[in-house]
């Protein structure tokens, strides 16, 4: 389906289309580049490949580009990412100057002539500093920024100083110490992508035929990029703790983010730790890149879990709401925004395993609870994650920075 604000009819309100529509008249033909460092994998990519057609449809002339990195790069902001996130990480100037040599580099050989600049993440962060250009730059930060390594936030704050703009997802991750304009938008999810529309019980089935998942008992499931603050080896602990009480099955869908390149390691534990029950069939795990198996696999899913340690905000959650399924997920960072604790999911402090483990059996036992947590769910996230609402955003945005 076309990525076009018309098709969002029926989806949200006719005020929300009206209302895009007349900002955008204001904008119109307005250039808008967005730069972050994949085109695959991850939730900022997911956002982008919805967000920049469907401003190019009310007008605006939005472009997606990718910073390309050298050998060691991503090794180097994988460990920003860690740090800003709070890990005890060490730094060496070799990798602070790789940092850099490939921000200045990309900036050397990339036009940017754009009326705003949208930079996502630490990884191309640097770019503001070396285009030293008059356009609004806007850094979109869309990790957790609570508690970062003091020494990594030392050494990139001021290359935040030469932007316009930060944009958070959460007003804990604000920070004090940053003369510069902070504003919170919380990321959103398509309802017409392929992995949150409305799919067919034969496109369901055909996966589940696919992947040969058997339909045998209730199904639990978490969905996320094989990343340690997502906590792989604690859902195997949460998921043994269920099984003694419940006869169930976990199916571990993940996928691994271009630019991480933790991940591979990280699934080769948790396929260690979990080889016997991997082996039995009790835990599936499923990775490919294929959004309409992972709308699919949601659906078949009788609970999602999101066992995240650290988290910006987590899409992966927005997504499984959407889709009328009960959540027990860690009550961190910008996972308490999008679930009311006892009206549409279970919030569990991401170290109480048995915790998770009793609010996941209670939810198996209990149908009826599981319909009335998906129906409010699903108009909550209709009311406040849908993509609409973060376009919307942006234009209030961009049309305050035009004053």
């Amino acid at each position: 389906m076309l990525n076009i604000l018309e098709n969002y009819i029926k989806i949200v309100d006719d005020k929300v289309i009206a209302g895009i529509l007349k900002k955008s008249r204001r904008l119109h033909k307005k250039h808008i580049l967005n730069l972050n460092s994949t085109f695959i994998g991850g939730g900022v990519a997911e956002i982008l490949e919805s967000a920049v057609p469907l401003m190019n449809n009310i007008g605006i002339n939005a472009g997606w580009r990718v910073l390309h990195g050298k050998p060691g790069f991503y090794n180097i902001t994988k460990k920003f990412h860690n740090g800003l996130q709070g890990e005890e990480v060490k730094f060496f100037k070799r990798e602070k100057k790789l940092y850099l040599q490939v921000n200045e580099e990309f900036s050397s050989y990339t036009h940017i002539n754009h009326d705003y600049v949208i930079i996502h993440d630490p990884q191309p962060l640097p770019m503001a500093y070396y285009k030293k250009q008059n356009q609004p730059w806007i850094w979109r930060c869309h990790i957790d920024l609570s508690d970062p390594n003091k020494k990594l936030w030392e050494f990139i704050k001021p290359y935040i100083f030469h932007y316009n703009l930060v944009i958070v997802s959460m007003d804990q991750y604000k920070k004090q110490d940053l003369p510069i304009d902070q504003r919170v938008i919380s990321p959103a999810i398509d309802p017409l992508s392929q992995k949150n529309c409305h799919i067919s019980k034969q496109i369901v089935n055909k996966y589940v035929t696919d992947f040969d998942i058997p339909m045998d008992k209730p199904i639990i499931t978490q969905v996320s990029r094989m990343d340690k603050w997502k906590d792989p080896i604690g859902v195997l602990r949460i998921y043994e703790k269920v099984r003694q009480k419940i006869d169930c099955r976990l199916l571990y869908c993940f996928n691994l983010a271009s630019d991480d390149p933790e991940g591979i390691k990280i699934y080769k534990e948790l396929e260690t730790e979990a080889k016997d029950l991997i082996e039995d069939g009790s835990i599936i795990m499923i990775s490919r890149d294929d959004k309409l198996m992972v709308n699919a696999i949601q659906n078949i899913s009788d609970v999602i879990i999101q066992k995240s340690t650290k988290e910006g905000f987590c899409l992966c959650v927005t997504e499984s709401l959407w889709k009328s399924k009960p959540v027990v997920a860690s009550n961190i960072g910008g996972i308490p925004s999008q679930i009311i604790n006892g009206e549409t999911g279970y919030l569990v402090d991401p170290y109480d395993y048995d915790g998770f483990a009793d609010r996941i059996i209670e939810l198996l036992k209990n149908k009826k609870l599981c319909k009335e947590f998906g129906k409010k769910s699903k108009e909550y996230v209709r009311k406040n994650f849908l993509m609409t609402r973060l376009i919307d955003n942006y234009l209030d945005l961009m049309l305050e920075l035009e004053a």
